[in-house]
């Protein structure tokens, strides 16, 4: 099997775990459907109001013609929708993360005890392992921001906009979902998001193959309860092969520490 279809496996693995175990998808369901609530009240407020925000924004225009300034208007309230939108989808891994970090540190652990993987760590003690889950969670959010802001402005520009922007924004958004997913085990071993970044990187064609499916599987409503809960599986058995190539070794999630 080719390195896509690697990554893609471990994301089936973990589909599969959190399906035979309910508490296990209940644990990862109740934060990803609170991080939903959240956003989606947030679009709806910001919905609601964006009329007013754009007319806020725009007071240059009340010498325009009623015609043109309606215009304005409404194409900014649309687009300040959009952009909390594009926010949503990128940022919604992260939050979700931060809300229930010991919740999915719970999955993980079960996950490495269950298939055997070695759990190690750098020996620090849990409330600085909790605090790095946060602190992580917090720059992956910022880097989401940075990211969505940069993306939003270029899908207006014609041609670019409708076809390399949106396929730019899955590959954004799936490598933040990957990164993020993959943060605990990283984050025993005392290695932050940049660290994180470049052992990613350098095995991109099996990452990315876990992660891709998993951005568009999480932008479909509802799915989203049971793929976040998998992903966090996923990204564990993910974690643990690529740092057993990195050590060198013919690692294979799932296979007894004794073999990393």
């Amino acid at each position: 099997m080719n390195d896509t279809g690697v990554g893609a496996r471990e994301l089936g693995k973990g589909l599969f775990d959190i399906l035979r175990s309910p508490k296990m998808l209940l644990l990862g369901g109740v934060p990803a459907l609170l991080s939903s609530l959240l956003l989606f009240a947030g679009i709806g407020v910001l919905a609601w109001f964006s009329g007013d925000l754009a007319s806020w924004m725009t007071p240059f225009a009340e010498g325009w013609s009623a015609w043109w300034r309606g215009v304005l208007r409404v194409v900014l309230a649309c687009a300040l929708v959009a952009g909390a939108v594009l926010l949503g989808s990128v940022s919604f891994v992260a939050l979700t993360l931060l809300i229930g970090g010991p919740f999915y540190d719970y999955i993980a652990e079960r996950t490495e005890r269950e298939r055997g993987l070695d759990s190690g760590s750098d020996g620090v003690g849990q409330p600085l392992l909790m605090w790095r889950g946060v602190r992580d969670a917090l720059r992956l959010v910022l880097i989401g921001v940075l990211g969505a802001l940069l993306l939003f402005p270029l899908g207006f520009v014609p041609v670019l906009g409708q076809t390399v922007v949106p396929l730019c924004g899955v590959l954004f958004g799936a490598w933040l979902i990957a990164l993020e997913v993959t943060g605990p085990v990283f984050q025993r071993l005392g290695m932050g998001v940049g660290r994180r970044h470049r052992v990613l990187w350098r095995h991109r064609r099996e990452v990315l193959g876990f992660a891709v499916p998993t951005y568009l599987l999480c932008l479909i409503p509802v799915a989203q309860l049971v793929v976040i809960p998998s992903a966090v599986v996923g990204g564990v058995l993910l974690a643990h092969r690529v740092l057993g190539h990195e050590r060198g070794g013919d690692h294979a999630a799932g296979a007894p520490s004794g073999s990393t």
